[in-house]
């Protein structure tokens, strides 16, 4: 193999009460996809950081092209040919495509002046080079998620970078719009780049990256070339152990229906009607944009129905606000944990608590006592890894912080609890102990709504699942009658007859 173009070796690094790197090591080489793999808190993130010198590290070594290298922060690291390209968005909704791709280092004549003309013309052909239909004046506010990770995408590919770090780049992103950024990494490729790619999703890895290298609890684990392993090797070194069954689905007798829904209609909703029984978990699929979250959304209070009935408990209920969700019984776990589910500048504590202080409340006091006990429950029910219940949980890995965002769900003691892409962002091992939690609260007799866009993970939880299209069901299944097949064909449109399937 070629002589690696970014070197980093036995990095050190450590925050009060969590050592995050422990003699972490990353070789990155010129014409290859390095993918960096790792739990939710191996270290990946934080190895990244101190790269492009947002932390200074403790201990350890970093060579760029042969020479020794320390980075004062992410301009500098960005001038010597690394850019970064982060999971959460680095962009501001209010300017143009164009003036977010070039922001701070906009085309200026001798007199200072911009050259709108230049700029716009440069950001339109990085656009036409990620097949993004839009043209660079449009304003960033109107794009869909998706489409803004390709406009983060298309600022890095405009720094003409030697190295190119991208976290979780799919994670918000279409079919389409990730051949479309696999396009563009082949490309990279070919000229030389090296390339760092940080993703839970295993069929990608075996799909674009040529090696791997694994972290665990901030240690290296291990590099080796994408042809000498498989996913359970991978998954092994990760982890450290085997996951004998990825979807731990688990039988209980139903009880009686829990939650009804006739003729709803709402935004982006169009005449649903389906039940829920108590310990059911009912699955919902089908592509982006089919009105699986807005469904959600109108049942738990969020959006407005326009007519329809919400049976809970043989009980018509009319949830106007998240709030009536809550009260009545629901809880809606966001697939935005950063955007609706957290409040990122609170405790673990604070998070946990958020929604259930009525419950915690006597005589008018929040009962500090039982706050406490309720939330170090959770953190050890859910092995919450955190130094303290005080910890700011803007600190804690994504898994980490998913697991919190569902004991908040939980504190409010629902009837229902909808959960919409629980395990997103979220690596193997924290999702098996997600799973594991479900079927808990499933053997419990909770009714529990799973919404995820990962048909293994519908196909291997749910005992029932819907299929939407367009704000319609357009299938219905027992889960042991299913597979990806039906479900994709209902999710385009196609009308399937279940009995004859």
């Amino acid at each position: 193999m070629t002589q690696a173009i970014l070197q980093l070796s036995s990095i050190e690094k450590a925050f009060p009460g969590v050592k995050a790197l422990d003699k972490a090591s990353l070789n990155v080489y010129p014409g290859r996809v390095m993918a960096l793999m790792g739990e939710n808190g191996a270290g990946k993130s934080t190895l990244m950081k101190v790269l492009t010198g947002i932390y200074s590290m403790d201990a350890g070594s970093i060579h760029y092209q042969g020479e020794p290298a320390a980075f004062k922060g992410p301009r500098d690291s960005q001038q010597a040919g690394i850019s970064i390209i982060h999971q959460e968005l680095n962009l501001i909704p209010e300017l143009t495509i164009a003036e977010n791709i070039f922001l701070g280092r906009e085309f200026t004549s001798a007199f200072g002046g911009i050259q709108w003309g230049k700029m716009y013309d440069e950001a339109d052909k990085l656009l036409a080079r990620l097949n993004v239909k839009h043209r660079s004046k449009t304003l960033l506010g109107d794009l869909s998620l998706g489409e803004q990770q390709m406009v983060e995408i298309a600022k890095a590919l405009s720094f003409e970078s030697k190295v190119i770090i991208m976290d979780e780049p799919t994670d918000a992103l279409t079919d389409t719009e990730t051949e479309s950024l696999f396009k563009v990494i082949n490309e990279l490729r070919e000229q030389g780049c090296g390339i760092v790619y940080i993703s839970h999703r295993l069929k990608e890895i075996f799909e674009i990256c040529d090696d791997i290298t694994v972290l665990r609890d901030g240690k290296f684990i291990g590099q080796c070339q994408v042809s000498e392993t498989d996913e359970d090797g991978l998954i092994e070194m990760m982890v450290g152990r085997k996951l004998d069954e990825q979807y731990p689905r688990i039988d209980v007798t139903h009880g009686e229906t829990c939650l009804e829904v006739i003729g709803l209609t709402g935004s982006g909703v169009n005449d649903v009607s389906f039940t829920l029984k108590r310990g059911e978990i009912l699955g919902i699929s089908g592509l982006m944009g089919a009105g699986r979250t807005e469904l959600m959304k109108v049942i738990y209070g969020a959006l407005p129905s326009e007519r329809g009935v919400i049976n809970l408990d043989n009980k018509t209920i009319n949830p106007v606000s998240p709030q009536d969700g809550l009260i009545n019984g629901i809880a809606y776990i966001s697939e935005d944990r950063k955007g609706d589910g957290l409040v990122l500048g609170l405790s673990v504590k604070e998070n946990m608590s958020l929604c259930a202080l009525d419950k915690l409340t006597k005589g008018g006091r929040i009962q500090h006592g039982d706050e406490v006990v309720a939330v170090e429950d959770f953190i050890k029910l859910f092995n919450i890894k955190t130094p303290t219940r005080d910890q700011i949980i803007g600190n804690l890995s994504g898994g980490n912080q998913q697991k919190v965002a569902i004991a908040k769900g939980l504190m409010t003691k629902p009837k229902v609890l909808i959960l919409d892409e629980p395990t997103r962002g979220v690596d193997v091992g924290a999702k098996k102990e997600i799973y594991q939690l479900i079927n808990k609260f499933k053997a419990d007799g909770m009714s529990i709504i799973l919404v995820s866009s990962e048909m293994p993970e519908v196909l291997g939880m749910s005992d029932r699942i819907l299929v939407m299209h367009e704000g319609r069901i357009s299938g219905e299944f027992d889960a042991k009658d299913a597979d990806q097949e039906k479900l994709l064909a209902c999710a385009v449109g196609k009308k399937i007859n279940e009995e004859a399937a």
